[in-house]
Order: structure tokens, then C-alpha cells, then sequence
């Protein structure tokens, strides 16, 4: 058992680092009040931005932060113009996470969401 809970923080480590997201999909239903997980899955961060993109595609125009910050990570997913314009590098133009240092990494996605650049 003292084995497991170091090999358990070293694998936390390890995905955190890699750039992965676990997400996990809820279900509840009246007769159980708190959610039960019904299926968890590993995605890249440029995933979970794309995911995020598609999801808000139509009305990303201007540029916004999508995720800040991407689940259980230090990135975020932030919409630019590819290729880049002024606006994209002004600070109230980011993701205020990464402007505070509460995110180190970010990911960057067209208004077509594709992935521009992954930092």
C-alpha cells in the first residue's frame, strides 16, 4: 500500500506534464442526487480546445478564451486570427489565467478550429 500512493502522485505528475485532460462525463437522475461518472476519458489539450472551439463555433469572432484554464491543467485554449493580428498579442485579449500566472501554457486555435500553436 505505501507503494501505490507515490507510483499514484508520480503518474498525476506524469499527466499533468504531458499536456492530457482527464474529463469526465456526468450522469445524474432524480432517483440519485449526486452524479455518477459514467465514463472518464484522457484527451490532449489541443483536444479538449478543439472540443471547446466546435462546441462555441459561430460565435468566436473576437477572439475569446475558451477554457481558463482546461481542466485539472495549467493551460488554456484561446482563440486567434492565423495569421496573427495586433489584437491577438494585447493582454485583455488573452485568457486571464495565463496574464495572472495561474496557467503557464496555452493552446491557440483558429476561428475554424484548427490549432495554431500549442505553447
Amino acid at each position: 500500500m505505501k507503494i501505490m500512493l507515490p507510483l499514484a502522485v508520480v503518474l498525476f505528475a506524469l499527466l499533468l506534464l504531458s499536456g492530457c485532460v482527464v474529463i469526465e462525463q456526468r450522469m445524474t437522475s432524480p432517483s440519485m442526487p449526486s452524479p455518477v461518472i459514467e465514463t472518464v476519458e484522457t484527451i490532449s489539450v489541443e483536444e479538449a480546445c478543439i472540443r471547446a472551439c466546435e462546441q462555441t463555433k459561430g460565435n468566436i469572432e473576437n477572439g475569446p478564451c475558451l477554457l481558463n484554464p482546461i481542466e485539472n491543467t495549467e493551460w488554456v485554449c484561446d482563440v486567434a486570427h492565423s495569421p496573427r493580428i495586433d489584437i491577438d498579442n494585447q493582454p485583455e485579449n488573452q485568457c486571464s489565467a495565463f496574464r495572472e500566472g495561474k496557467a503557464r501554457h496555452f493552446v491557440e486555435v483558429s476561428i475554424d478550429c484548427i490549432v495554431i500553436k500549442k505553447v
